[in-house]
């Protein structure tokens, strides 16, 4: 069993943040924000690091040129997140064990957070763990569907849930414990069947389940853990968030 890989999405072209600099090299307090990212895994014990590039791939492989614990995997054609994932599967080939799969747009993860997912998914033995938080400004999220026992169903975006599913407070942080070999095995029969055409990594969760592998969802984050940066206004107010967070520590 090998020690745990993450995998970061950072090929999404942002047009709400209004500049040419991709997304995740917004600088926070000086330094990029997908670094916070990539420190967070470090600090839950991950020692494979692939970053998924797309929109401007070069820039952001120079910027993190320095980080000798770093990948990169090309994902030339956006089609969702599950594909994005795929573009990874020839440096996880050999990786057998735990791979998280995180935003490269939320800084503001704390390596607390994903050690306690990773500790989930070890000892349930799951095939996946959905990390999960709870919030009322819930728009635009993914919603965590659960049977009457309170077990997980799966995960249903925004533009697909009937309005009793848009109602659900419990939301999708966007991080995922993954077993490696059902990660790409559960990628190879995600299909495109929902509003945006994208082959979507949530489904993943939901076809895992449905064979049989056990699939959790668990809140382990808190809200501002999920807070993806979308807007310059949402920049500064995560960099305010960390300013505190490293006056506090």
């Amino acid at each position: 069993m090998n020690p745990p890989a993450a995998v970061i999405l950072a090929a999404g072209k942002s047009t709400r943040m209004k500049s040419e600099l991709p997304k995740v090299l917004h600088p926070i307090l000086g330094r990029p924000m997908i670094e916070y990212v990539l420190d967070a895994a470090r600090s839950a014990n991950c020692q494979k690091l692939v970053v998924i590039v797309g929109h401007k791939a070069e820039e952001v492989e120079a910027a993190l040129a320095q980080h000798a614990d770093v990948e990169f995997a090309l994902q030339a054609d956006q089609k969702g997140t599950g594909h994005a994932v795929m573009m990874c599967a020839e440096h996880l080939a050999a990786h057998d064990g735990p791979v998280l799969v995180l935003a490269g747009d939320t800084p503001l993860l704390k390596g607390s957070s994903l050690a306690r997912l990773l500790e989930i998914q070890k000892t349930n033995q799951a095939a996946c763990v959905v990390g999960t938080a709870t919030t009322t400004a819930n728009q635009g999220l993914g919603r965590i569907v659960r049977d009457a026992e309170g077990r997980f169903l799966r995960i249903v975006e925004q533009k697909d849930a009937t309005p009793e599913e848009a109602a659900i407070e419990e939301i999708n942080t966007g991080c995922f414990a993954f077993d490696s070999r059902q990660l790409f095995h559960a990628l190879e029969k995600v299909k495109p069947n929902n509003s945006q055409a994208e082959y979507y990594l949530t489904d993943c969760a939901e076809i895992l389940l449905q064979e049989g592998q056990t699939v959790l969802a668990q809140a382990v984050f808190d809200i501002q853990e999920a807070m993806g940066v979308n807007t310059q206004e949402q920049l500064a107010e995560v960099a305010g968030l960390i300013q505190q967070r490293l006056a506090a520590e």
